[in-house]
């Protein structure tokens, strides 16, 4: 699994999340899309790195991770955070596959709190996506992944979504509930529990071998 870090960069959310896929079963690989650029943040602005630029990260992470040979190379996903998310939701799109390079769709997508982008036209994507956001969340917008998903809903791979009720941005970490900047934040543990089985399932069914 490439995991794809939030707006703020690498926290230990994310760190918690690779361990987790780790103990389900999968080599996660946190790729750090900021640093290397000398990016602190882009939650307050910011173009760069664009989703699209962050979904090529993704992509070079996955050709550099079937260099491996304990990777199965037809069977890596993708996960994204926030800003993250958004990135996530671009590189399970076919139009960016780097095929060029030797590139490959992923196997499976998922989507934390992304930022949506409601209106056609819509991309075609390669492969399945999972989008899991809170239905408060005032930083995003669970309307617009609602309508992003019914757009896509006739076409193959089309995604799919949860919306938790009462759950904020970042809902899937331990913190309570607290304004951060202009923005509520902070873990639902209802929702959270759901979207650790939610998730692991939707990653079963696609990565792992029959």
């Amino acid at each position: 699994m490439v995991v794809l870090h939030g707006c703020a960069g690498i926290i230990d959310n994310h760190r918690g999340w690779a361990a987790r896929l780790a103990s389900w079963g999968y080599a996660a690989l946190l790729v750090d899309s900021f640093r290397p650029r000398r990016v602190n943040s882009v939650c307050y602005g910011g173009g760069s790195p664009s989703f699209d630029l962050r979904a090529q990260d993704a992509f070079n992470a996955a050709i550099y991770l079937r260099t491996l040979s304990d990777i199965l190379p037809d069977r890596i996903g993708v996960i994204g955070f926030s800003h993250g998310g958004a990135a996530a939701l671009q590189a399970v799109l076919q139009r960016l596959v780097p095929v060029d390079r030797g590139g490959r769709p992923f196997a499976a997508g998922v989507a934390f709190y992304p930022p949506c982008s409601p209106n056609p036209p819509y991309s075609t994507p390669a492969t399945d996506m999972l989008i899991l956001i809170g239905r408060n969340d005032d930083n995003v917008s669970a309307s617009a992944c609602e309508k992003l998903v019914a757009g896509k809903a006739a076409i193959p791979h089309a995604p799919v979504i949860k919306v938790y009720p009462n759950a904020v941005h970042v809902f899937d970490g331990a913190g309570a509930v607290r304004l951060i900047g202009d923005h509520m934040m902070g873990g639902n543990a209802e929702a959270r529990d759901d979207a650790y089985l939610m998730t692991r399932t939707f990653l079963d069914e696609r990565l792992k071998p029959k």
